[in-house]
């Protein structure tokens, strides 16, 4: 089915899922699980004067950021309790929402990344932590240290209303990632090993999660991408992104050649080139909507196409609808991180207006401000004129 208003591009847009076996953090795990318990339930606004503990040195069958986000929302009587008595109370209602079927494929996926990372030998050491002065341009670094939106507006673009373009990653990191994915795509075919694609929609590419890349892609999401969604995208959980997606996507000859409409499993989407030499490809960008709103027809501001340069990088919302269009010659590979704030999922479950986000929403309710104004000045007009009368 075309979208009403836009219908050179196809297909409405789909939700474009997670691998074959999704990760523990991953949204379909049901991140922030349905976070009420029979007799407790949490905050509907988080505590912001309460320091979270730091998870991070457990064995917890979760992710530790999880657990940090959600102890602001904790119930008041819960905030002051030991450390292990919290974990206990938050993973008892992780579990019990959380269905027996979907715990064996988190636990089968769990298996899988621990005997790739056993047996994989990577190429380039280095990229397993994050150095952010090799990793990054000196005016990406700069912004970020500033931690201003002036700061991040300086070195960024917005093309069009809730699209932010910039200059990002080093041409030498690049070069070594690539080269990373080439080597761990050649140890999966000499080993026959059984590669999971990064989601259902592309074909090609590796989950850089999957052979040692998580804690980096964390750190990643969480000293350079969160303080930028905090400031661009704070309602649909900018603040308070917790947990990640992170792979690559390949285009070209004997690879995928394009991507249909559609929207990410993610709150803020990060996508940067890596290279290599390629024509065509382009994004297209059709506008943000809520799961009401999600194939209704796009309107000529929101309609943006955005070509691809390396190292340069694509901040979104996840719900801002897109696609890729045929990648014509070469080969192109892509860096995407789909980035999730499981506190936001579970709030969005009491929200009723989306908006603050959703185009179609804001377009609705100031037609409703509209109408209710127009119906006001008639009704005064027609006052007045029985008084005069």
């Amino acid at each position: 089915m075309s979208l009403p208003g836009d219908r050179r591009e196809g297909p409405s847009p789909v939700s474009c899922g997670g691998n074959e076996v999704l990760p523990a953090d991953s949204s379909r795990s049901m991140t922030v699980a349905q976070m009420v318990a029979s007799s407790q339930r949490l905050r509907l606004n988080p505590n912001k004067d309460h320091k979270p503990d730091s998870y991070e040195d457990l064995q917890v069958d979760f992710s530790p950021s999880i657990f940090s986000s959600l102890e602001r929302y904790l119930p008041p009587s819960m905030l002051g309790v030991p450390r292990d008595d919290k974990v206990k109370f938050m993973r008892e209602i992780l579990v019990k929402y959380l269905p027996h079927g979907e715990r064996n494929r988190v636990q089968k996926h769990r298996d899988y990344r621990k005997k790739i990372i056993s047996n994989y030998q990577p190429l380039h050491k280095e990229l397993y932590t994050l150095h952010p002065t090799t990793f990054f341009l000196p005016s990406f670094l700069k912004a970020i240290s500033d931690n201003t939106e002036e700061s991040f507006r300086s070195m960024m673009s917005e093309p069009s209303p809730g699209v932010f373009t910039f200059e990002m990653l080093q041409p030498r990191f690049c070069e070594l990632l690539l080269a990373e994915v080439e080597n761990f795509e050649k140890w999966v075919n000499e080993t026959k090993f059984r590669i999971m694609r990064p989601n259902t929609m592309n074909k090609y590419g590796a989950v850089l999660d999957d052979f040692g890349l998580e804690t980096m892609l964390d750190k990643l999401m969480e000293g350079f991408i969160r303080p930028m969604s905090k400031v661009f995208f704070p309602e649909v959980g900018g603040s308070t992104l917790d947990s990640h997606h992170g792979f690559v996507v390949e285009y070209g000859k004997d690879r995928d050649v394009d991507l249909g409409f559609h929207v990410d499993d993610s709150e803020v989407t990060l996508n940067v080139c890596l290279g290599k030499q390629f024509s065509g490809g382009e994004l297209f960008f059709r506008g943000t909507r809520c799961d009401k709103h999600v194939n209704t027809g796009s309107q000529s501001e929101e309609i943006f196409d955005y070509s691809h340069v390396p190292g340069r990088a694509v901040l979104h919302r996840g719900r801002h609808r897109h696609g890729a269009r045929a990648t014509t010659s070469g080969h192109r590979i892509n860096l995407l991180l789909w980035c999730r704030s499981s506190v936001f999922r579970e709030m969005k479950k009491y929200q009723k207006d989306f908006s603050s986000w959703c185009g179609e929403c804001f377009r609705e309710k100031k037609e409703r401000q509209r109408l209710s104004i127009a119906a006001t000045k008639s009704e005064l007009l027609r006052k007045e004129g029985e008084s005069t009368a």
